[in-house]
């Protein structure tokens, strides 16, 4: 049986389109039941139209609060009954309770390789410091910002032409590969997300996860 999941989004949905082209294909057991965005503008809505999946928006700026919208979140993630959610840029910093509801059972991407570079603006950051290599980063959602248990990363080189634009570019190519694989091996329960560690086929993963290989699958 497929596996049942949300995606949050705000923006484009490149990353979602990413899971439904691989879902089409065959190589991800998995059915989006539901597309959710804060912002009823998001290009990501119409990739979920397109793919014949319901595409749902619930503005933050109709609620008087941050627990309030999460709560009314919770209620439309449930109500399709998600085994796993998934956040595809969702732009939006998550309460404690809401966080805690879906421990174990929610990833996201961010572009970086954590811990370094938590929130935004990474890939300025990354050559500010002078960094020879930046990336991505899959891992398990918790309270704190960017810092739940990581899955996978991916790595690119950082070159002397590079800017912030052209280096997104490269860090949005590797996303579209690990987090379907990461979505994969939840999907397979190759993936288990205890008391804050990440397991994969019963073996324990370093802090920073698993780097990625062409090879890895």
């Amino acid at each position: 049986m497929s596996l049942s999941v949300v995606v949050l989004i705000s923006g484009s949905g490149s990353n979602l389109q990413a899971l439904i082209d691989q879902s089409l294909e065959g190589k991800l057991d998995i059915k989006i039941n539901a597309v959710i965005s804060n912002n009823a503008n998001a290009f990501g809505l119409e990739r979920a139209s397109k793919a014949g999946i319901p595409a749902i928006s619930i503005n933050h700026k109709d609620f008087a609060s941050r627990e309030e919208f999460d709560a009314q979140l919770q209620l439309e993630i449930d109500t399709h009954q998600a085994d796993l959610v998934i956040l595809a840029g969702f732009m939006r910093i998550l309460t404690e309770g809401f966080t805690r509801h879906y421990d174990g059972k929610m990833l996201n991407i961010h572009p970086s390789l954590l811990p370094k570079y938590k929130g935004l603006n990474t890939h300025q950051r990354a050559i500010d410091a002078g960094d020879k290599e930046h990336g991505v980063s899959v891992h398990f959602v918790t309270a704190e910002l960017d810092a739940g248990a990581i899955v996978l990363q991916a790595a690119t080189e950082i070159e002397a032409n590079d800017n912030a634009e052209t280096l997104a570019k490269k860090v949005h190519a590797l996303e579209h590969k690990i987090y379907p694989l990461a979505v994969k091996w939840f999907s397979e329960k190759r993936l288990a997300y205890k008391s804050g560690k990440v397991m994969l086929d019963s073996e324990l993963l370093p802090d920073t996860g698993i780097r990625y290989q062409h090879d890895i699958h």
